[in-house]
């Protein structure tokens, strides 16, 4: 298994080197162009979370191999303020940001696993996971 690529995310530039290189595991990966464009999109609402929420954080990309498949996981982790309920950012339309609200609940539809886990003060982990599709 290949090493893991960390991004460390403090400004917005991190967000697209994020996005550029999960873009280039999932290619190198043969995932087709529409999973490779959930990946980058999912990629890119975690780093922006980390950025606007916790100001600081990491975007860990992971190549799974298990039982004859092929994945990408990424692991988006801060220690930031925490989420006070998750069951309420999780529902469409939840928006503390004035945006669109397709966030967290976005990025769950995109992927095939997702993994979320928060303490009030301590921050924030997100774990998801898409697998390739067989050929």
């Amino acid at each position: 298994m290949s090493q893991p690529i960390r991004i460390v995310i403090n400004n917005e530039f991190d967000i697209v080197l994020a996005r550029q290189k999960g873009r280039e595991m999932s290619k190198a990966l043969q995932f087709g162009t529409v999973d490779q464009s959930r990946i980058t999109t999912a990629i890119s609402e975690l780093a922006r979370n980390i950025y606007l929420y916790a100001r600081s954080g990491e975007i860990i990309i992971n190549v799974l191999k298990s039982e004859g498949k092929k994945g990408i996981q990424i692991i988006a982790v801060d220690n930031g303020p925490g989420i006070h309920d998750i069951r309420m950012v999780l529902q469409d339309g939840y928006t503390t940001s004035g945006g669109l609200g397709a966030g967290l609940p976005g990025v769950k539809r995109l992927m095939d696993e997702f993994i979320i886990e928060s303490e009030p003060g301590k921050g924030t982990t997100v774990k998801i996971t898409k697998w390739a599709k067989s050929s």
